[in-house]
């Protein structure tokens, strides 16, 4: 999928993978070669050791390789200069005609038709999954579409970076939108992972999407998504917690949250605070047990902050000595005058900090000013 100019480049493209990409070329030509080098090597000691050593089946190794990489036709093909390998060096053996020659050209015949059919199937299956990943590109175009680079008097950055390789959604959620009492954002993470956790982001950004527009508070947005929620998990376990926030011209923030990690803002002076809520709350689709629900509660900021929204994935990124990401030390990676860049420096620096491919989705989304302080 093609990364909009909102939004960073994802977790497909991390440093640890990128390595493995430059890879694979270089084992796929080698792969490729692989039939040749051992016809060659099988013909070579042939020769050399003479024919009462057996090694006249061994040939059939060259067909068997290449039914690892490439089409039926290129594995066809060397079965058949296998074929002719076989033959020559049956000639040079003086052994054509006798029962171990026919023995090993039947033996080179048998596993080329077996490669040639090994081949298709697998070409089959590569065409199956490269239809199934258009698709779910299209359908992760349309749950996680890209936010806005501008919204009211923000500016809004994104990067989605998903634990699943060549994945674009997992079950991180954000989305931004411009109503009538401002601008109204939200970042959340679902229990679990697949394709249950993707459908269950799919209803709160549906909920959201449309009650950001129609109710009057952030309390009202809230009270909609749990019932979107109740009906979709219809008594279920499964939960999602997320950070709401509404964020109007000279009157700072106001939050809600259902159990998700506390937005961090970064102040124009480069002081770092984290926006707790005054009391902890359940996640969304836990508080209708007969819990009550969480309160907004407002935070400053004025023109010069930033506000930093993100998931568990990156505060719970851990280095190699098991010590969690300290995103509070962090605070001046962020102060980048492209915010894209900033969060893209933020995300090497976690790739950086674990040494390793994430292993949990992470959802950052920056919040400033469009005119700074």
């Amino acid at each position: 999928m093609a990364v909009s100019p909102t939004e960073t480049v994802p977790a497909s493209r991390s440093t640890a993978e990128s390595d493995l990409a430059e890879q694979i070329p270089s084992s796929s030509r080698l792969l490729s070669a692989l039939p040749f080098v051992v016809m060659g090597i099988v013909a070579l000691v042939d020769v050399t050791a003479g024919s009462s050593v057996g090694f006249l089946a061994l040939v059939s190794l060259g067909p068997a390789f290449a039914g690892l990489v490439g089409g039926w036709r290129r594995t066809a093909l060397i079965g058949v200069l296998s074929l002719g390998f076989c033959f020559g060096l049956g000639i040079y053996d003086g052994v054509l005609g006798e029962r171990r020659w026919y023995s090993a050209m039947a033996s080179v015949a048998g596993v080329t038709g077996a490669g040639v059919a090994a081949a298709v199937m697998r070409q089959r299956r590569e065409a199956e999954l490269a239809s199934m990943r258009s698709i779910a590109e299209v359908a992760q175009r349309v749950l996680l579409r890209p936010v806005p680079r501008t919204a009211g008097h923000l500016r809004v950055a994104v990067s989605y970076t998903s634990a699943v390789a060549e994945a674009r959604i997992g079950g991180d959620l954000y989305e931004v939108v411009t109503s009538p009492g401002g601008v109204r954002v939200i970042v959340g993470d679902v229990q679990g992972k697949g394709l249950e956790a993707v459908e269950t982001a799919a209803v709160v950004l549906g909920a959201f999407r449309e009650a950001a527009h129609e109710e009057e508070d952030l309390a009202g947005v809230g009270e909609r998504l749990e019932r979107a929620l109740e009906r979709e998990l219809q008594g279920g376990e499964k939960f999602v917690t997320a950070v709401l926030a509404e964020l109007e011209p000279g009157k700072g923030a106001t939050l809600l949250n259902y159990g998700h990690p506390a937005p961090m803002v970064v102040r124009g002076d480069g002081t770092v605070s984290f926006a707790e809520p005054p009391r902890r709350a359940l996640p969304l689709g836990l508080g209708l047990h007969g819990t009550s629900a969480p309160q907004p509660f407002t935070a400053d900021f004025a023109p010069g902050d930033q506000m930093f929204l993100y998931t568990d994935g990156v505060t719970e990124t851990r280095d190699r000595g098991g010590r969690f990401y300290p995103l509070g030390e962090r605070g001046h990676l962020l102060r980048t005058k492209d915010p894209e860049a900033a969060l893209a420096e933020l995300r090497a620096d976690l790739e950086q900090y674990a040494q390793a491919p994430p292993h949990d989705d992470a959802a950052m989304l920056l919040i400033r000013h469009r005119r700074e302080g």
